[in-house]
């Protein structure tokens, strides 16, 4: 059983990049901590975006980051990853995972902290609840932040 601390961030946006928007400064400020990070997304295409906008989101920022590719080791701090990856690299243990995708990956445990991201869609929000009792139901107690 996983003792993760999980934090679901809320977002009242719904637009095509607000989560991805605030995952890149969620990686800047975890990154600015020293932490190692794992962005885990959707699918390959989300994680190119990821990839993309974290070069571009706000000027001067400066985030070194990697798209996993299978049997190249990550050197970066940060990685970003997918659900459906077109390599099957498997993602390296980390302090933070930020998950992006529309379920928990299985490979959750092996992160001391998990972070949520929640848009203010329906379909966002439905999956953000499904994924908040599937964390009750291992026994955590995942915290929940409203993010205007």
């Amino acid at each position: 059983m996983s003792t993760a601390r999980v934090s679901f961030y809320v977002l009242g946006g719904t637009g095509p990049n607000t989560r991805l928007g605030y995952a890149c400064r969620l990686l800047e400020k975890a990154y600015k901590l020293r932490n190692r990070i794992h962005a885990h997304t959707a699918d390959a295409s989300m994680a190119q975006a990821l990839d993309t906008l974290l070069w571009t989101f706000r000027q001067g920022s400066f985030v070194p980051h990697e798209l996993l590719s299978a049997g190249s080791q990550p050197t970066a701090p940060i990685t970003i990853g997918s659900a459906v990856p077109a390599n099957g690299a498997e993602p390296p243990d980390a302090d933070l995972l930020i998950n992006l995708a529309a379920d928990v990956p299985a490979f959750y445990t092996r992160y001391p902290r998990i972070a949520e991201i929640i848009d203010g869609s329906p379909a966002g929000r439905e999956a953000g609840r499904a994924r908040h009792r599937f964390y009750r139901e291992q026994g955590l107690d995942p915290e929940t932040h409203e993010v205007s």
